[in-house]
Protein backbone atom coordinates (compact mmCIF):
# COMPACT_ATOMS: atom_id res chain seq x y z
CA UNK A 1 0.00 0.00 0.00
CA UNK A 2 1.19 3.52 -0.58
CA UNK A 3 1.44 4.86 2.39
CA UNK A 4 1.18 8.71 1.44
CA UNK A 5 -2.44 7.77 0.73
CA UNK A 6 -2.91 6.70 4.11
CA UNK A 7 -4.61 10.28 5.06
CA UNK A 8 -7.19 9.61 2.38
CA UNK A 9 -8.25 6.23 3.57
CA UNK A 10 -8.64 7.98 6.96
CA UNK A 11 -11.18 10.22 5.50
CA UNK A 12 -12.97 7.52 4.08
CA UNK A 13 -13.37 5.89 8.12
CA UNK A 14 -14.78 8.99 9.43
CA UNK A 15 -17.77 8.97 6.87
CA UNK A 16 -17.87 5.38 7.22
CA UNK A 17 -18.94 5.65 11.09
CA UNK A 18 -21.86 7.63 9.92
CA UNK A 19 -23.37 4.49 9.04
CA UNK A 20 -25.17 2.10 12.00
CA UNK A 21 -22.48 -0.56 13.85
CA UNK A 22 -24.61 -2.95 13.70
CA UNK A 23 -28.34 -3.68 12.65
CA UNK A 24 -31.04 -3.26 14.76
CA UNK A 25 -33.60 -6.10 14.20
CA UNK A 26 -35.62 -5.22 17.45
CA UNK A 27 -39.30 -3.47 17.57
CA UNK A 28 -39.10 -0.44 19.21
CA UNK A 29 -41.68 1.93 20.39
CA UNK A 30 -41.65 5.28 19.14
CA UNK A 31 -42.38 8.74 20.91
CA UNK A 32 -44.99 11.22 18.77
CA UNK A 33 -42.67 12.66 16.22
CA UNK A 34 -41.69 9.34 15.33
CA UNK A 35 -38.29 9.25 16.14
CA UNK A 36 -37.33 5.52 17.88
CA UNK A 37 -36.55 5.37 21.44
CA UNK A 38 -33.78 2.85 20.66
CA UNK A 39 -32.28 4.25 17.26
CA UNK A 40 -31.85 8.06 18.50
CA UNK A 41 -31.55 10.93 16.35
CA UNK A 42 -28.92 10.75 13.30
CA UNK A 43 -25.55 11.99 13.48
CA UNK A 44 -26.72 15.12 10.93
CA UNK A 45 -29.40 16.41 13.83
CA UNK A 46 -26.89 15.80 16.16
CA UNK A 47 -23.93 17.58 14.78
CA UNK A 48 -24.59 20.77 15.78
CA UNK A 49 -26.42 20.54 19.48
CA UNK A 50 -28.81 18.09 20.69
CA UNK A 51 -32.57 18.25 20.97
CA UNK A 52 -33.82 15.76 23.16
CA UNK A 53 -36.27 13.14 22.14
CA UNK A 54 -39.80 14.05 22.99
CA UNK A 55 -41.65 12.18 25.46
CA UNK A 56 -46.17 12.60 24.80
CA UNK A 57 -47.70 14.23 27.81
CA UNK A 58 -49.60 11.23 30.04
CA UNK A 59 -53.37 11.63 29.76
CA UNK A 60 -55.27 11.17 33.35
CA UNK A 61 -58.80 11.41 31.22
CA UNK A 62 -59.89 7.71 31.37
CA UNK A 63 -60.75 6.25 27.98
CA UNK A 64 -63.69 6.84 25.74
CA UNK A 65 -65.39 3.46 26.46
CA UNK A 66 -66.32 4.10 29.97
CA UNK A 67 -68.55 6.71 28.85
CA UNK A 68 -70.29 3.88 26.58
CA UNK A 69 -70.76 1.93 29.54
CA UNK A 70 -72.68 4.50 31.73
CA UNK A 71 -76.52 5.26 31.52
CA UNK A 72 -78.46 6.37 34.08
CA UNK A 73 -76.45 6.95 36.44
CA UNK A 74 -75.10 3.35 37.04
CA UNK A 75 -71.98 1.50 35.15
CA UNK A 76 -72.88 -1.60 33.51
CA UNK A 77 -70.06 -4.15 33.50
CA UNK A 78 -69.84 -7.34 31.82
CA UNK A 79 -66.27 -9.28 32.74
CA UNK A 80 -65.34 -8.23 29.41
CA UNK A 81 -66.09 -5.20 29.85
CA UNK A 82 -64.36 -4.80 32.85
CA UNK A 83 -60.98 -6.39 31.26
CA UNK A 84 -61.38 -4.38 28.41
CA UNK A 85 -61.53 -0.76 30.80
CA UNK A 86 -58.82 -1.92 32.84
CA UNK A 87 -56.58 -2.96 29.57
CA UNK A 88 -57.39 0.85 28.31
CA UNK A 89 -57.09 2.71 32.14
CA UNK A 90 -55.51 0.37 34.73
CA UNK A 91 -52.74 2.44 36.49
CA UNK A 92 -50.73 -0.36 37.24
CA UNK A 93 -51.16 -1.47 33.68
CA UNK A 94 -50.19 2.31 32.74
CA UNK A 95 -47.06 2.51 35.13
CA UNK A 96 -45.33 -0.37 33.54
CA UNK A 97 -45.98 0.01 30.08
CA UNK A 98 -43.67 2.83 30.44
CA UNK A 99 -40.74 -0.30 30.99
CA UNK A 100 -41.12 -0.89 27.08
CA UNK A 101 -39.55 2.59 25.38
CA UNK A 102 -37.38 2.75 28.87
CA UNK A 103 -35.57 -0.37 27.94
CA UNK A 104 -35.44 0.90 24.11
CA UNK A 105 -33.30 3.36 25.93
CA UNK A 106 -31.23 1.49 27.11
CA UNK A 107 -30.46 -0.24 23.82
CA UNK A 108 -29.67 3.47 22.54
CA UNK A 109 -27.14 3.49 25.33
CA UNK A 110 -25.53 0.64 24.89
CA UNK A 111 -24.85 1.67 21.01
CA UNK A 112 -22.37 3.94 22.62
CA UNK A 113 -20.44 1.06 24.14
CA UNK A 114 -21.72 1.69 27.62
CA UNK A 115 -23.79 -0.30 30.13
CA UNK A 116 -27.49 0.00 29.40
CA UNK A 117 -29.59 1.22 32.21
CA UNK A 118 -31.24 -2.15 33.17
CA UNK A 119 -34.81 -2.79 33.60
CA UNK A 120 -37.70 -3.42 35.87
CA UNK A 121 -38.78 -6.56 36.12
CA UNK A 122 -41.54 -6.10 39.24
CA UNK A 123 -45.16 -6.30 39.36
CA UNK A 124 -46.62 -3.21 40.20
CA UNK A 125 -49.48 -3.79 42.66
CA UNK A 126 -50.76 -0.54 43.67
CA UNK A 127 -54.20 -0.95 42.98
CA UNK A 128 -56.06 -2.16 45.79
CA UNK A 129 -58.15 -5.40 46.44
CA UNK A 130 -58.37 -9.29 44.29
CA UNK A 131 -57.24 -11.92 46.00
CA UNK A 132 -54.97 -13.29 42.68
CA UNK A 133 -51.03 -13.29 43.56
CA UNK A 134 -48.32 -12.14 40.77
CA UNK A 135 -46.50 -15.26 40.77
CA UNK A 136 -42.85 -16.28 41.37
CA UNK A 137 -40.11 -14.05 40.74
CA UNK A 138 -37.70 -14.83 38.02
CA UNK A 139 -33.77 -15.65 38.73
CA UNK A 140 -31.41 -12.33 38.35
CA UNK A 141 -28.91 -12.50 36.33
CA UNK A 142 -25.61 -12.90 37.43
CA UNK A 143 -23.13 -9.49 37.32
CA UNK A 144 -20.23 -10.01 35.30
CA UNK A 145 -16.82 -7.80 34.77
CA UNK A 146 -14.46 -7.89 31.22
CA UNK A 147 -12.45 -5.43 29.76
CA UNK A 148 -14.61 -2.08 29.10
CA UNK A 149 -15.85 -1.59 26.02
CA UNK A 150 -14.72 1.58 23.81
CA UNK A 151 -16.83 4.71 23.01
CA UNK A 152 -18.24 3.55 20.14
CA UNK A 153 -19.84 7.09 19.30
CA UNK A 154 -17.85 9.17 17.06
CA UNK A 155 -16.28 12.71 18.26
CA UNK A 156 -15.30 15.68 16.32
CA UNK A 157 -13.71 18.36 18.71
CA UNK A 158 -11.88 21.37 17.64
CA UNK A 159 -9.36 24.03 19.23
CA UNK A 160 -9.09 27.59 17.90
CA UNK A 161 -6.81 30.80 19.31
CA UNK A 162 -5.71 33.52 18.88
CA UNK A 163 -2.17 35.32 20.48
CA UNK A 164 -0.71 38.21 20.48
CA UNK A 165 2.92 38.95 22.56
CA UNK A 166 4.56 42.78 22.23
CA UNK A 167 8.08 42.29 24.21
CA UNK A 168 9.96 45.46 25.40
CA UNK A 169 12.56 46.47 23.70
CA UNK A 170 16.15 45.08 25.10
CA UNK A 171 17.87 41.39 24.81
CA UNK A 172 14.81 39.37 23.17
CA UNK A 173 14.49 35.61 22.56
CA UNK A 174 12.23 34.33 19.79
CA UNK A 175 11.93 30.63 19.67
CA UNK A 176 15.97 29.10 19.42
CA UNK A 177 16.85 32.37 18.41
CA UNK A 178 18.29 35.37 21.08
CA UNK A 179 19.10 38.90 19.58
CA UNK A 180 19.25 42.57 21.11
CA UNK A 181 16.21 44.87 19.68
CA UNK A 182 16.29 48.72 19.55
CA UNK A 183 12.22 48.19 18.94
CA UNK A 184 9.66 46.69 20.86
CA UNK A 185 9.18 42.62 19.57
CA UNK A 186 5.31 42.25 18.02
CA UNK A 187 4.39 38.29 17.62
CA UNK A 188 1.06 36.77 16.44
CA UNK A 189 -0.03 33.31 16.49
CA UNK A 190 -3.23 31.76 15.55
CA UNK A 191 -4.16 27.86 16.66
CA UNK A 192 -6.71 25.80 14.65
CA UNK A 193 -6.84 22.29 15.25
CA UNK A 194 -9.53 19.37 14.41
CA UNK A 195 -9.97 15.76 15.93
CA UNK A 196 -12.07 12.86 15.01
CA UNK A 197 -11.84 10.06 17.48
CA UNK A 198 -14.06 6.71 17.29
CA UNK A 199 -13.96 3.23 18.97
CA UNK A 200 -14.77 0.02 17.03
CA UNK A 201 -16.35 -3.11 17.80
CA UNK A 202 -13.35 -5.36 17.57
CA UNK A 203 -12.06 -3.17 20.50
CA UNK A 204 -9.79 -1.01 18.95
CA UNK A 205 -9.56 3.00 18.63
CA UNK A 206 -8.62 5.42 15.86
CA UNK A 207 -8.02 9.30 16.23
CA UNK A 208 -7.39 11.42 13.26
CA UNK A 209 -6.11 14.89 13.91
CA UNK A 210 -5.34 17.85 11.94
CA UNK A 211 -3.48 20.82 12.87
CA UNK A 212 -2.74 24.36 11.63
CA UNK A 213 -0.74 26.93 13.36
CA UNK A 214 0.29 30.48 11.53
CA UNK A 215 3.04 32.31 13.20
CA UNK A 216 4.20 36.26 12.54
CA UNK A 217 6.20 38.80 14.35
CA UNK A 218 8.35 42.29 13.53
CA UNK A 219 10.84 39.97 13.02
CA UNK A 220 10.30 37.68 10.41
CA UNK A 221 7.99 37.05 7.76
CA UNK A 222 4.23 34.84 8.62
CA UNK A 223 4.98 31.33 8.06
CA UNK A 224 2.30 28.34 8.51
CA UNK A 225 2.97 24.88 10.46
CA UNK A 226 0.32 22.49 9.52
CA UNK A 227 0.61 18.59 10.00
CA UNK A 228 -2.07 15.62 10.00
CA UNK A 229 -1.96 12.71 12.51
CA UNK A 230 -3.12 9.06 12.77
CA UNK A 231 -2.90 6.79 15.08
CA UNK A 232 -4.93 3.50 16.41
CA UNK A 233 -4.27 0.70 18.87
CA UNK A 234 -6.31 -2.63 18.35
CA UNK A 235 -5.99 -5.12 21.47
CA UNK A 236 -5.02 -8.83 20.55
CA UNK A 237 -5.53 -10.94 23.33
CA UNK A 238 -7.73 -8.56 26.23
CA UNK A 239 -10.38 -7.26 25.07
CA UNK A 240 -10.41 -8.25 21.49
CA UNK A 241 -13.62 -9.42 19.55
CA UNK A 242 -17.04 -8.44 18.26
CA UNK A 243 -19.08 -10.54 20.38
CA UNK A 244 -17.10 -9.43 23.79
CA UNK A 245 -17.18 -5.91 22.67
CA UNK A 246 -21.06 -5.87 21.82
CA UNK A 247 -22.41 -8.00 24.77
CA UNK A 248 -23.65 -4.42 26.35
CA UNK A 249 -25.90 -3.98 22.99
CA UNK A 250 -26.91 -7.66 23.46
CA UNK A 251 -27.75 -7.40 27.05
CA UNK A 252 -29.69 -4.33 26.06
CA UNK A 253 -31.98 -6.16 23.63
CA UNK A 254 -32.20 -9.02 26.19
CA UNK A 255 -33.37 -6.11 28.49
CA UNK A 256 -36.12 -5.43 26.19
CA UNK A 257 -37.03 -8.94 25.63
CA UNK A 258 -37.26 -8.97 29.57
CA UNK A 259 -39.66 -6.02 29.69
CA UNK A 260 -41.86 -6.99 27.30
CA UNK A 261 -42.15 -10.20 29.34
CA UNK A 262 -42.64 -8.45 32.70
CA UNK A 263 -45.29 -6.04 30.81
CA UNK A 264 -47.22 -9.57 29.76
CA UNK A 265 -47.14 -10.58 33.66
CA UNK A 266 -47.91 -7.37 34.68
CA UNK A 267 -50.98 -7.73 32.37
CA UNK A 268 -51.70 -11.38 33.20
CA UNK A 269 -51.91 -10.21 37.03
CA UNK A 270 -54.13 -7.52 36.50
CA UNK A 271 -56.53 -8.68 34.30
CA UNK A 272 -56.59 -11.81 37.41
CA UNK A 273 -57.27 -8.90 39.79
CA UNK A 274 -59.84 -7.56 38.02
CA UNK A 275 -61.39 -11.42 37.92
CA UNK A 276 -61.20 -11.42 41.37
CA UNK A 277 -62.74 -7.88 41.57
CA UNK A 278 -65.51 -8.78 39.45
CA UNK A 279 -66.69 -11.96 41.34
CA UNK A 280 -66.29 -10.32 44.50
CA UNK A 281 -68.38 -8.03 43.31
CA UNK A 282 -71.01 -10.54 42.07
CA UNK A 283 -70.58 -12.63 45.05
CA UNK A 284 -71.48 -9.66 47.38
CA UNK A 285 -74.40 -8.80 45.09
CA UNK A 286 -75.37 -12.09 46.32
CA UNK A 287 -74.87 -11.81 49.66
CA UNK A 288 -76.88 -8.68 49.88
CA UNK A 289 -79.91 -10.61 48.24
CA UNK A 290 -79.46 -13.71 51.03
CA UNK A 291 -79.28 -10.63 53.84
CA UNK A 292 -82.81 -9.02 52.22
CA UNK A 293 -84.26 -12.66 51.71
CA UNK A 294 -83.14 -13.30 55.94
CA UNK A 295 -84.81 -9.77 56.59
CA UNK A 296 -88.24 -10.73 54.65
CA UNK A 297 -88.36 -14.50 56.31
CA UNK A 298 -87.81 -12.39 59.79
CA UNK A 299 -90.07 -9.65 58.76
CA UNK A 300 -93.36 -12.43 58.31
CA UNK A 301 -92.24 -14.55 60.79
CA UNK A 302 -92.92 -11.48 63.16
CA UNK A 303 -95.89 -9.99 61.37
CA UNK A 304 -97.27 -13.98 61.77
CA UNK A 305 -96.39 -13.88 65.47
CA UNK A 306 -97.89 -10.67 66.08
CA UNK A 307 -101.43 -12.32 64.59
CA UNK A 308 -100.99 -15.19 66.79
CA UNK A 309 -100.33 -13.28 69.74
CA UNK A 310 -103.42 -11.10 69.04
CA UNK A 311 -105.72 -13.90 68.58
CA UNK A 312 -104.04 -15.52 72.28
CA UNK A 313 -102.35 -18.37 70.28
CA UNK A 314 -98.84 -17.49 71.14
CA UNK A 315 -97.21 -15.90 73.91
CA UNK A 316 -96.54 -11.79 74.05
CA UNK A 317 -92.71 -12.93 74.78
CA UNK A 318 -92.13 -14.44 71.82
CA UNK A 319 -92.91 -10.96 69.56
CA UNK A 320 -90.23 -9.52 71.45
CA UNK A 321 -87.77 -13.14 70.02
CA UNK A 322 -88.85 -12.33 66.76
CA UNK A 323 -88.36 -8.40 66.85
CA UNK A 324 -84.51 -9.47 67.64
CA UNK A 325 -84.16 -11.89 64.48
CA UNK A 326 -85.50 -8.89 62.55
CA UNK A 327 -83.02 -6.52 63.80
CA UNK A 328 -80.16 -9.02 64.01
CA UNK A 329 -81.01 -9.82 59.98
CA UNK A 330 -81.56 -5.49 59.23
CA UNK A 331 -77.85 -5.24 60.87
CA UNK A 332 -76.21 -8.15 58.25
CA UNK A 333 -78.25 -6.47 55.31
CA UNK A 334 -76.71 -3.48 56.15
CA UNK A 335 -73.28 -4.89 56.36
CA UNK A 336 -73.38 -6.99 53.70
CA UNK A 337 -74.75 -3.58 51.60
CA UNK A 338 -72.13 -1.99 52.99
CA UNK A 339 -69.14 -4.74 51.72
CA UNK A 340 -70.96 -4.65 48.24
CA UNK A 341 -70.55 -0.99 47.98
CA UNK A 342 -66.81 -1.22 49.25
CA UNK A 343 -66.13 -3.65 46.76
CA UNK A 344 -68.03 -1.88 43.45
CA UNK A 345 -65.41 0.85 44.78
CA UNK A 346 -62.45 -1.24 44.10
CA UNK A 347 -63.66 -2.23 40.70
CA UNK A 348 -64.42 0.97 39.78
CA UNK A 349 -61.11 2.33 41.07
CA UNK A 350 -59.19 -0.77 38.77
CA UNK A 351 -60.55 -0.14 35.59
CA UNK A 352 -60.33 3.78 35.92
CA UNK A 353 -57.93 6.14 35.51
CA UNK A 354 -59.43 8.92 36.76
CA UNK A 355 -61.56 8.82 40.41
CA UNK A 356 -62.26 12.28 40.15
CA UNK A 357 -64.11 12.18 37.02
CA UNK A 358 -67.81 13.22 38.46
CA UNK A 359 -69.31 11.36 35.91
CA UNK A 360 -68.06 8.39 37.51
CA UNK A 361 -67.68 9.53 41.17
CA UNK A 362 -71.61 8.52 42.05
CA UNK A 363 -72.29 5.87 39.32
CA UNK A 364 -73.10 2.78 40.95
CA UNK A 365 -71.42 0.03 39.90
CA UNK A 366 -74.07 -2.84 37.97
CA UNK A 367 -72.40 -6.55 37.29
CA UNK A 368 -74.48 -7.99 34.26
CA UNK A 369 -72.58 -11.24 34.42
CA UNK A 370 -72.90 -14.23 36.98
CA UNK A 371 -70.83 -17.12 37.96
CA UNK A 372 -72.22 -20.24 36.40
CA UNK A 373 -70.53 -23.34 37.95
CA UNK A 374 -70.80 -26.30 35.92
CA UNK A 375 -70.67 -30.02 37.41
CA UNK A 376 -68.44 -31.85 35.16
CA UNK A 377 -66.67 -28.97 33.60
CA UNK A 378 -63.39 -31.10 32.29
CA UNK A 379 -59.75 -30.13 33.92
CA UNK A 380 -56.90 -30.78 32.77
CA UNK A 381 -54.79 -33.82 34.43
CA UNK A 382 -52.22 -32.50 37.01
CA UNK A 383 -49.38 -33.47 34.60
CA UNK A 384 -50.68 -31.18 31.74
CA UNK A 385 -51.22 -28.49 33.78
CA UNK A 386 -47.77 -28.84 34.65
CA UNK A 387 -46.17 -28.78 31.14
CA UNK A 388 -48.35 -26.15 30.53
CA UNK A 389 -47.26 -23.87 33.30
CA UNK A 390 -43.36 -24.84 32.53
CA UNK A 391 -44.37 -23.53 28.99
CA UNK A 392 -45.80 -20.58 29.49
CA UNK A 393 -45.15 -19.06 33.02
CA UNK A 394 -43.69 -15.39 32.27
CA UNK A 395 -41.29 -15.62 34.93
CA UNK A 396 -39.60 -18.94 33.71
CA UNK A 397 -38.69 -16.84 30.45
CA UNK A 398 -37.32 -14.15 32.54
CA UNK A 399 -35.03 -16.51 34.31
CA UNK A 400 -33.83 -18.06 31.09
CA UNK A 401 -32.85 -14.54 29.38
CA UNK A 402 -31.40 -14.09 32.73
CA UNK A 403 -29.33 -16.82 32.74
CA UNK A 404 -28.22 -16.36 28.82
CA UNK A 405 -27.07 -12.84 29.80
CA UNK A 406 -25.46 -14.63 33.12
CA UNK A 407 -23.33 -16.72 30.75
CA UNK A 408 -22.13 -14.25 28.83
CA UNK A 409 -21.23 -11.97 31.45
CA UNK A 410 -18.98 -15.04 32.87
CA UNK A 411 -17.45 -15.26 28.93
CA UNK A 412 -16.63 -11.49 29.75
CA UNK A 413 -15.05 -11.88 33.00
CA UNK A 414 -12.71 -15.04 31.78
CA UNK A 415 -11.14 -12.45 29.45
CA UNK A 416 -9.70 -10.68 32.08
CA UNK A 417 -6.98 -13.45 32.49
CA UNK A 418 -5.36 -13.01 29.34
CA UNK A 419 -2.14 -10.96 28.88
CA UNK A 420 -2.77 -6.87 27.34
CA UNK A 421 -1.57 -7.47 24.10
CA UNK A 422 -2.21 -4.23 21.69
CA UNK A 423 -0.78 -3.53 18.36
CA UNK A 424 -0.37 0.18 17.88
CA UNK A 425 0.60 2.39 15.35
CA UNK A 426 0.63 5.62 13.75
CA UNK A 427 0.78 8.24 10.65
CA UNK A 428 2.34 11.88 10.97
CA UNK A 429 2.67 14.77 8.29
CA UNK A 430 4.17 17.97 8.67
CA UNK A 431 5.05 20.87 6.89
CA UNK A 432 5.75 24.38 7.51
CA UNK A 433 5.50 26.54 4.40
CA UNK A 434 4.33 30.73 4.06
CA UNK A 435 1.49 29.93 2.63
CA UNK A 436 -1.92 27.37 3.66
CA UNK A 437 -1.98 26.11 0.01
CA UNK A 438 1.63 25.27 0.09
CA UNK A 439 1.49 23.01 4.11
CA UNK A 440 -1.89 21.73 2.74
CA UNK A 441 -0.30 20.21 -0.27
CA UNK A 442 2.60 19.37 1.55
CA UNK A 443 0.47 17.25 4.24
CA UNK A 444 -2.17 15.64 2.24
CA UNK A 445 0.44 14.52 -0.52
CA UNK A 446 2.38 13.05 2.11
CA UNK A 447 6.31 14.80 1.28
CA UNK A 448 6.92 14.65 4.90
CA UNK A 449 6.14 11.23 6.36
CA UNK A 450 6.91 9.59 9.81
CA UNK A 451 5.33 6.18 10.74
CA UNK A 452 5.23 3.74 13.72
CA UNK A 453 4.31 0.06 14.28
CA UNK A 454 4.76 -1.63 17.37
CA UNK A 455 3.44 -3.59 20.73
CA UNK A 456 2.51 -3.22 23.63
CA UNK A 457 2.59 -6.12 26.15
CA UNK A 458 1.39 -6.72 29.84
CA UNK A 459 1.38 -9.87 31.43
CA UNK A 460 -0.40 -10.19 35.10
CA UNK A 461 1.99 -12.30 37.25
CA UNK A 462 -0.94 -13.26 39.67
CA UNK A 463 -4.23 -11.01 38.51
CA UNK A 464 -5.73 -11.75 42.19
CA UNK A 465 -8.74 -9.45 40.69
CA UNK A 466 -9.22 -11.40 37.84
CA UNK A 467 -9.15 -14.98 39.21
CA UNK A 468 -11.62 -13.57 42.35
CA UNK A 469 -13.77 -12.51 39.75
CA UNK A 470 -13.87 -15.08 37.18
CA UNK A 471 -14.34 -17.71 40.29
CA UNK A 472 -17.24 -15.03 42.09
CA UNK A 473 -19.35 -15.04 38.79
CA UNK A 474 -18.90 -19.17 37.92
CA UNK A 475 -20.31 -19.95 41.69
CA UNK A 476 -22.94 -17.79 41.65
CA UNK A 477 -23.84 -19.51 38.25
CA UNK A 478 -23.98 -22.54 39.83
CA UNK A 479 -25.97 -20.91 42.63
CA UNK A 480 -28.60 -19.62 39.94
CA UNK A 481 -28.99 -23.32 38.27
CA UNK A 482 -30.18 -24.43 41.91
CA UNK A 483 -32.71 -21.17 42.10
CA UNK A 484 -34.21 -22.14 38.71
CA UNK A 485 -34.73 -25.39 39.84
CA UNK A 486 -36.65 -24.01 43.41
CA UNK A 487 -38.55 -22.08 41.30
CA UNK A 488 -39.52 -25.11 38.93
CA UNK A 489 -40.22 -27.04 42.06
CA UNK A 490 -42.27 -24.73 43.49
CA UNK A 491 -44.29 -24.27 40.42
CA UNK A 492 -44.65 -27.27 39.95
CA UNK A 493 -46.33 -27.55 43.52
CA UNK A 494 -48.44 -24.21 43.34
CA UNK A 495 -49.93 -25.87 40.08
CA UNK A 496 -51.04 -29.05 41.40
CA UNK A 497 -52.19 -27.23 44.60
CA UNK A 498 -54.55 -24.93 42.54
CA UNK A 499 -56.10 -27.62 40.58
CA UNK A 500 -57.16 -29.40 44.21
CA UNK A 501 -58.29 -26.26 45.02
CA UNK A 502 -60.32 -25.95 41.46
CA UNK A 503 -61.90 -29.39 42.29
CA UNK A 504 -62.64 -28.79 45.59
CA UNK A 505 -63.99 -25.60 46.02
CA UNK A 506 -66.25 -26.61 42.80
CA UNK A 507 -67.58 -29.48 44.42
CA UNK A 508 -68.42 -26.75 47.98
CA UNK A 509 -70.12 -25.17 45.56
CA UNK A 510 -72.42 -27.70 44.33
CA UNK A 511 -73.18 -29.48 47.82
CA UNK A 512 -73.69 -25.37 49.22
CA UNK A 513 -76.26 -25.12 46.35
CA UNK A 514 -78.00 -28.21 47.69
CA UNK A 515 -77.88 -27.21 51.25
CA UNK A 516 -79.47 -23.43 50.70
CA UNK A 517 -82.25 -25.24 48.70
CA UNK A 518 -82.95 -27.68 51.20
CA UNK A 519 -83.12 -25.04 53.70
CA UNK A 520 -85.38 -22.68 51.61
CA UNK A 521 -87.70 -25.63 51.19
CA UNK A 522 -87.62 -25.94 55.22
CA UNK A 523 -88.03 -22.16 56.27
CA UNK A 524 -90.91 -22.23 53.51
CA UNK A 525 -92.48 -25.46 54.90
CA UNK A 526 -92.04 -24.29 58.46
CA UNK A 527 -93.23 -21.22 58.02
CA UNK A 528 -97.24 -22.42 56.52
CA UNK A 529 -96.54 -25.01 60.17
CA UNK A 530 -96.62 -22.02 62.12
CA UNK A 531 -99.13 -20.10 60.51
CA UNK A 532 -101.39 -23.25 61.15
CA UNK A 533 -99.92 -23.61 64.55
CA UNK A 534 -98.46 -26.79 63.76
CA UNK A 535 -94.70 -26.12 65.20
CA UNK A 536 -92.97 -23.50 66.84
CA UNK A 537 -91.72 -20.35 66.55
CA UNK A 538 -88.25 -21.34 67.46
CA UNK A 539 -88.15 -24.05 65.08
CA UNK A 540 -89.06 -21.42 62.48
CA UNK A 541 -86.12 -19.07 63.71
CA UNK A 542 -83.85 -21.62 63.84
CA UNK A 543 -84.53 -22.63 60.69
CA UNK A 544 -83.97 -18.90 59.09
CA UNK A 545 -80.70 -19.35 61.16
CA UNK A 546 -79.88 -22.43 59.16
CA UNK A 547 -80.84 -20.87 55.82
CA UNK A 548 -78.47 -17.39 56.33
CA UNK A 549 -75.70 -19.83 57.38
CA UNK A 550 -76.36 -22.02 54.33
CA UNK A 551 -76.25 -19.47 52.16
CA UNK A 552 -73.33 -17.45 53.31
CA UNK A 553 -71.75 -20.75 52.95
CA UNK A 554 -72.67 -20.84 49.41
CA UNK A 555 -71.32 -16.95 48.58
CA UNK A 556 -67.93 -18.13 50.00
CA UNK A 557 -67.74 -21.34 48.04
CA UNK A 558 -68.39 -19.13 45.10
CA UNK A 559 -65.92 -17.13 46.06
CA UNK A 560 -63.22 -19.51 46.40
CA UNK A 561 -64.39 -21.42 43.18
CA UNK A 562 -63.97 -17.98 40.74
CA UNK A 563 -60.54 -17.25 42.96
CA UNK A 564 -58.96 -21.10 42.22
CA UNK A 565 -60.15 -20.76 38.77
CA UNK A 566 -58.84 -17.58 37.60
CA UNK A 567 -55.56 -18.79 39.97
CA UNK A 568 -55.29 -21.82 38.25
CA UNK A 569 -55.10 -19.88 34.95
CA UNK A 570 -52.86 -17.54 35.56
CA UNK A 571 -50.16 -20.47 37.52
CA UNK A 572 -49.98 -21.99 34.38
CA UNK A 573 -49.30 -18.88 32.03
CA UNK A 574 -52.89 -19.39 30.76
CA UNK A 575 -54.37 -15.46 31.60
CA UNK A 576 -54.02 -13.65 28.08
CA UNK A 577 -54.79 -16.81 26.21
CA UNK A 578 -57.68 -18.05 28.29
CA UNK A 579 -59.57 -14.55 28.04
CA UNK A 580 -58.32 -14.10 24.34
CA UNK A 581 -56.85 -10.74 25.13
CA UNK A 582 -54.18 -8.75 22.90
CA UNK A 583 -51.28 -8.00 24.38
CA UNK A 584 -50.18 -5.10 21.46
CA UNK A 585 -53.41 -3.63 22.98
CA UNK A 586 -52.53 -3.65 26.39
CA UNK A 587 -49.28 -2.08 25.06
CA UNK A 588 -50.69 0.61 23.11
CA UNK A 589 -53.85 1.26 25.77
CA UNK A 590 -56.36 0.60 23.11
CA UNK A 591 -58.59 -2.19 22.70
CA UNK A 592 -59.22 -2.78 19.12
CA UNK A 593 -60.03 -6.81 20.11
CA UNK A 594 -63.05 -7.17 22.50
CA UNK A 595 -61.88 -9.73 25.32
CA UNK A 596 -63.76 -13.20 25.65
CA UNK A 597 -63.58 -13.93 29.39
CA UNK A 598 -62.89 -17.78 30.10
CA UNK A 599 -66.35 -17.85 32.49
Amino acid sequence: MNMRRLPLLTLLLIFATALPSMAQDHSVDFNPAGISFAQGRSWTHTLFGQQPITVAPISLANSSRLQGLLRGGKLYLSLNDAIALALENNLDIAIERFNLPIADTGILQAKSGASPGGVSTGISSGTPGGGAGGGGGAVAAVNGGGPAVPNLDPTFSTNFSIADNVQPPGHSTLGSSSFNSQAALQSHNTLADFSFNKGFVTGGTVSLGYSNTRSSSSVFAPQISSGISFSFTQPLLQGFGIELNTRNIVTAKDDRELADIAFSQQVMSTVAQIEDLYWNDVTANQAVRNAQESVDYAQTTLNNTQRQVEVGTMAPLQTTQAKATLATSQQALIAAQNTLEYDALLLKNAVTKNMADPTLADADVVTTDSLNVVPNEPILPASDLVKLALQYRPELAETRINMSISEMNIKASKDLLKPTLNLIGGYNANSVQPTYGSTFGDVFAGNFPSYSVGFNLQIPLTNHSGQASVARAQLQMQQAHLQQQQQINNIVISVEQARFTLESSRAQVLAAGQAVTFNRETVDADQKRLELGATTLTQVLLDQSNLTAANANLVTAESTYAQAKVSLEQLTGRTLAANRISILDAENGKVTQMPQANF
